[in-house]
């Protein structure tokens, strides 16, 4: 079986595979010089930080698991006590609790924090006298919201939370697809507060993440180590160009520059690449997958690391809470800040030793691609700069940064995602020995990438027979 892609879908159905199936030879092809995708340590000021994804989701059992297979079960943490913050006015205040993606379950939580005006408090309880409205086969999330609860609602609760996750517009954004418990109630549900009670459930107790000491992007990297030892391939710099039919059967992947091109033969295939990539290789072999794949649109994001050192911060230090997020109308180029010696007590031990403290900034969104036009030192100044203005940091510069940019690295869930996603998996399972994962199917935190993965894996093997071959039927 052939992998293409060795993030950590790519990796994660591999290693699936690998323990399913002892007889069957796995190969993962991977065109960047490293395994591993958006998850990744670097260095900033010597000290280790994720350079993407820096935590997992904890409530769902994948990707702690995997860790724990892959030997890193000693080094998962939780993050801190500390909460993190909202700009509003101009202002950090700490985040209400008890929101189900930014709708609110206890709303004296809600007025108590000030992050909505009185008058947006007030609309908030009209929801349980309003006429129910159907949410169909799927709608979108802030236009519902919105209609149910008011757009102060949206601008200062749904839409941070969304544009952190998705770096997309909450208006944009599937219901189904970014809140699907949420959606699962309001099936049998009129009124939006008591349908994201029940959402909720017994989950406000204990943070819902974890992190891996070190940093999340150790994860690939010894997953990566783990399928070699398990006589996998893992081919780094190698770029899959087509996926086509075998003049025996099975699928020729041909990969490799154009002038020095080789094929790889595979019984089966997982293309566990971003959408736009995918419908490139399913050309001539699946229309509506191909057309489906497509209309995946995807968004660029980047993240500025930076170092301070203590002395230069006012009060030797960055604002209270873990970070913050940042509403529409606040207008600010950093759309989500993280105050990494404060989330992770892992960060904070290495920064303290050098008398420093770490933070990181998101830019970019779906409608704000022109910030990432600037070179990585404008960009890292101009994160620098608003982080100063909102943290108050006042003459505080950074002594060390690091630019990472993920181009084309999220996809956007609109409405109606998820029955697109289940299209493209029965297109691809029409054809013998295909197969998908990735972001852009059941969700974009790394446990459910994970768990898209497995299943992919799971499909391809219950099809090859003992002999490796593909049964049909």
């Amino acid at each position: 079986m052939v992998v293409v892609g060795g993030g950590i879908s790519g990796l994660s159905a591999a290693w699936s595979l690998c323990r399913r199936r002892h007889d069957v030879d796995v190969t993962v092809l991977e065109s960047s010089d490293h395994a591993g995708g958006k998850l990744r340590v670097g260095e900033i000021a010597g000290m280790a930080v994720d350079l993407g994804a820096e935590s997992m989701l904890a409530t769902r059992p994948e990707a702690v698991s995997l860790a724990r297979e892959c030997g890193l079960g000693d080094d998962l943490v939780q993050p801190t006590s500390a909460r993190p913050r909202l700009l509003v006015d101009g202002d950090l205040r700490e985040m209400p609790t008890g929101l189900v993606m930014g709708v609110p379950t206890d709303l004296a939580a809600l007025a108590r924090s000030g992050v909505v005006s009185s008058r947006a408090l007030a609309q908030i309880p009209l929801d349980h006298v309003m006429p129910g409205r159907p949410v169909g086969d799927d709608v979108s999330l802030g236009d519902y919201v919105g209609r149910r609860l008011g757009p102060e609602v949206v601008d200062r609760l749904v839409a941070p939370l969304v544009m952190g996750v998705y770096a997309d517009r909450a208006v944009e954004v599937s219901m189904r697809a970014a809140a699907p418990r949420l959606f699962e109630q309001l099936r049998g549900e009129r009124s939006l507060l008591a349908a994201a009670r029940r959402a909720r459930g017994d989950a406000a107790g204990g943070n819902p993440f974890a992190g891996i000491r070190g940093g999340v992007g150790r994860l690939p990297v010894a997953l990566a180590d783990r399928l070699v030892a398990a006589g996998a391939v893992v081919e780094t710099s190698t770029t899959v160009r087509a996926v086509r039919h075998g003049h025996h059967g099975g699928w020729d992947v041909v990969v490799g520059p154009t002038t020095e091109q080789r094929v790889v033969h595979a019984d089966a295939v997982v293309l566990a690449v971003p959408a736009p990539a995918a419908a490139r290789l399913v050309r001539g072999l699946s229309i509506q997958a191909e057309t489906e794949l497509a209309e995946i649109e995807t968004t660029s994001v980047a993240v500025v690391g930076l170092a301070y050192r203590v002395e230069d911060l006012p009060d030797g230090d960055l604002p209270e809470g873990s970070g913050y997020l940042v509403p529409p109308s606040e207008n600010r180029p950093v759309k989500a800040a993280t105050f990494s010696s404060h989330k992770w007590q892992w960060v904070a031990d290495q920064a303290d030793r050098e008398g420093l403290v770490l933070a990181r900034c998101s830019l970019g969104h779906a409608d704000d691609v022109a910030v990432l036009q600037r070179d990585d030192d404008e960009l890292a100044a101009l994160a620098a700069d608003d982080l100063a203005f909102v943290g108050r940091l006042g003459r505080a510069r950074p002594v060390a940064t690091t630019v990472t940019r993920w181009g084309g690295g999220l996809p956007r869930y609109a409405v109606g995602h998820v029955d697109r996603a289940e299209r493209i998996t029965e297109s691809l399972h029409a054809l013998p020995g295909l197969a998908a994962c990735g972001a852009a199917f059941d969700g974009v935190g790394i446990a459910a990438c994970i768990g898209r993965a497995a299943k992919a894996a799971d499909w391809i093997s219950q099809r090859l027979g003992s002999d490796g071959q593909w049964r049909h039927g």
